[in-house]
């Protein structure tokens, strides 16, 4: 089997030295590139696409949290794991938001990080599904609405409302006067920031969105 590629990312270069030492112990595991900044991270995770991007979340320029957002769209087949020394509910709750794989504090045992990127490279979620749902509805609760639609541009927004009518692409590529192609990449665009995967998924959270 292949190794799994990680990327790191930490504005510190003894943590990324540790943890490269750590992981580059590992058969299984390969460093194949590293960022001490958000931008640097967004720009070189994007070239590279590999299997797991370690992220912290404070950065001088922004935040891991902001990276793995990016990632859903520049990256998709990036998983996301947030490595942070601070045990912070509302980071954890971005983290989730986001769409990150997990979320582990820097205290973690070594043989406890390399089991947790092996998990997130094979596509598995460490956060609990309860946990994902507290997070959701917390944000919620303070913005009046779902977090990840904030995320959206305004032409995004637009073609989410005509599929929960029941349009389809082309449809919606009429209505709103753009290819069908164009339409298409909005919708793959859309989905994978809202971390769906089916348009039904998208329907429904359009239509739980106006019954609140």
């Amino acid at each position: 089997m292949s190794a799994i590629r990680v990327f790191l990312v930490d504005d510190h270069e003894v943590v990324r030295r540790g943890i490269a030492e750590l992981l580059g112990a590992e058969d299984d595991i390969e460093i194949v590139g590293e960022a001490g900044t958000a931008a640097q991270a967004r720009a070189r995770i994007a070239a590279v696409r590999p299997d797991v991007a370690v992220l912290d979340v404070r950065l001088p320029d922004g935040s891991g949290i902001d990276v793995c957002r990016a990632l859903q769209v520049a990256a998709p087949d990036t998983h996301s794991l947030i490595l942070t020394a601070y045990d912070d509910d509302q980071a954890l709750y971005a983290a989730v938001i986001a769409g990150a794989k997990g979320y582990v504090l820097k205290d973690v045992r070594g043989s406890g990080l390399v089991e947790a990127i092996r998990r997130v490279s094979q596509g598995h979620s460490l956060l609990d599904p309860a946990l994902r749902r507290r997070a959701v509805e917390n944000m919620r609760d303070e913005t009046g609405e779902d977090p990840r639609l904030a995320a959206l541009s305004l032409r995004e927004r637009q073609v989410l409302a005509l599929i929960a009518q029941g349009l389809t692409n082309r449809q919606i590529g009429e209505k709103m006067s753009l290819a069908e192609k164009t339409v298409k990449n909005y919708v793959s665009s859309l989905l994978s920031k809202l971390g769906l995967q089916r348009r039904t998924q998208a329907v429904a959270l359009q239509l739980d969105r106006h019954s609140r």
